[in-house]
């Protein structure tokens, strides 16, 4: 089992340049850079995210169901020094993560079809996998990429992120594929504002961030670049 998961608020915004620009100017003089920021600022991240036969997480997330998961795999800076799994659990407006390592050449195994490597009994996310893959068919979909801008202030334990230059890998699922074809999935002046926090968002970060003149970000990452597979019926609806 589980140890007990840790829940935090999570909002998501679509925010143009202008606001960007805005945003981050008043950040920087309340937060900090994130330490696994490069000289620039930023990181690169890349997700492989899993479905299963029948496109559950993509169904429930188009449907609007407000209890949800989602598993996925991710590398940063296109690197196999750190690989997570993470199962990404929604509930209403709160977020919880359960993660395990992952090796390079697990990741290899596994996409190439050999699910074996997932049956790990004494690893509860491996298990949950194993039989995710071996019941419900759960594969890789899409790959998502992003270049991730991050804040973090230790008040609330608040860490907000910019996300840039959000792009689709379409059909291909080859995780450390360097001259991966992937397509802009969100016009280029458009940036997703994250905010996460445990129990409470300091009223001055709050009043920095001027939420209520934001625009929510209803879809996420996923069913964006999931939207350039043309496989599915509802993507021409």
């Amino acid at each position: 089992m589980y140890m007990a998961l840790k829940y935090r608020n999570e909002l998501k915004f679509m925010i143009n340049y202008h606001q960007y620009f805005t945003i981050r100017q008043r950040l920087k003089a309340l937060m900090k850079r994130d330490q696994h920021a490069g000289p620039d600022g930023e990181y690169h991240i890349r997700s492989l995210y899993f479905d299963d036969i029948g496109n559950k997480a993509l169904d429930e997330k188009l449907g609007g169901v407000s209890d949800r998961i989602k598993y996925r795999i991710r590398i940063y800076n296109m690197e196999d020094k750190v690989i997570h799994f993470e199962k990404k659990i929604k509930r209403n407006e709160y977020i919880a993560k359960v993660k395990e390592s992952l090796t390079r050449s697990m990741v290899d195994e596994l996409l190439h079809g050999n699910i074996e490597v997932m049956n790990v009994p004494d690893k509860p996310l491996f298990a949950e996998l194993y039989d995710e893959m071996k019941h419900r068919l759960l594969r890789p979909k899409v790959i998502v990429d992003y270049v991730r801008e991050p804040y973090v202030c230790a008040n609330g334990n608040v860490r907000i992120t910019f996300d840039k230059e959000l792009r689709s890998g379409l059909s291909s699922t080859d995780l450390f594929d360097g001259e991966l074809g992937a397509v802009r999935a969100l016009d280029e002046n458009f940036i997703i504002l994250e905010v996460k926090y445990d129990e409470y968002l300091p009223g001055y970060i709050r009043d920095a961030l001027q939420l209520e003149g934001l625009q929510r970000q209803s879809a996420s990452k996923y069913v964006i670049c999931r939207k350039f597979i043309k496989m599915n019926s509802w993507e021409d609806q």
